[in-house]
């Protein structure tokens, strides 16, 4: 019998005991962090979000994903869930941006190493495949319970498309545009700044979207171990049994995931 868990839980518990200061430290840069991206958003009164979001979406997604987004905000506002909207909203937001911030570097660098490659692509699979209520026992043993832990675990379970598509948009770059750039002497920065990275933007974009989409999946997830937001609605809507309040936090994730999906979609294609 191999008992692959007592060795799995002792190492977890060896990181909590011997690197507990690291990990407070992290606890209360995030804390700070998604704080005050979520003091913003509910800050900012709901009018001139709702106006904001709409200006975006019919500026680069057309006219029907423009009221699309312009009614389903004010239809979540109406429904009464805003601030928990705003709350899901930031932490989608703080975990994407915190996951683009480490995901963009290893895709690059999965592109450009061929050993980078062989060691990060199964790691990218055992994160894609791993049950994501997986990651929220580590999440409670490094942070606790609350918004930290949450985004932890959706940090995680989001940022495996950012890394392939970033990684694939570079490889598929034209070899004959990479042989001339090189003869022109660029160095390996100018070809990977001026060159590889703006002929993969498309694919970075497109693993973008999908980074926020995943993220999204885990707000039920993340609400079971403190994270606020819709996902608490629904949680309490499970547990009491009250089917409406459980439906309407569910329609306002599927509208906050629809204005999201159209609105990123074509944030980089060109009007």
């Amino acid at each position: 019998m191999i008992d692959i868990g007592t060795y799995i839980e002792q190492f977890i518990n060896w990181l909590t005991a011997n690197f507990s200061g690291f990990f407070d430290g992290v606890n209360y840069g995030m804390t700070n962090f998604i704080g005050a991206v979520e003091g913003f958003w509910i800050w900012l009164p709901f009018y001139v979000t709702i106006a904001f979001m709409a200006g975006i979406a019919f500026w680069r997604a057309g006219i029907g994903n423009g009221f699309l987004t312009l009614f389903g905000l004010l239809f979540i506002y109406g429904m009464g869930y805003w601030d928990q909207t705003m709350q899901t909203f930031a932490l989608v937001l703080s975990s994407t941006i915190t996951a683009l911030a480490i995901g963009i570097p290893l895709g690059i660098w999965s592109a450009r190493s061929q050993t980078a490659n062989r060691i990060i692509r199964p790691i990218l699979d055992f994160m894609q495949t791993m049950p994501a209520f997986v990651y929220l026992i580590p999440a409670v043993l490094f942070f606790g319970l609350g918004t930290v832990p949450g985004a932890f675990a959706t940090i995680i379970f989001a940022m495996p498309p950012v890394v392939r598509l970033t990684s694939l948009g570079i490889q598929q770059v034209p070899g004959d545009i990479v042989e001339a750039t090189k003869a022109f002497g660029a160095t390996s920065r100018q070809l990977l700044v001026k060159v590889q990275v703006p002929l993969a933007m498309p694919s970075i974009l497109a693993g973008v979207n999908q980074t926020i989409m995943m993220a999204l999946s885990m707000v039920v997830i993340a609400s079971m171990i403190g994270a606020k937001g819709l996902g608490e609605i629904v949680l309490q809507g499970i547990s009491q049994l009250r089917i409406g309040m459980g439906f309407e936090g569910g329609l306002a994730v599927v509208l906050l995931a629809i204005i999201l999906d159209r609105i990123t979609q074509h944030i980089g294609k060109s009007k």
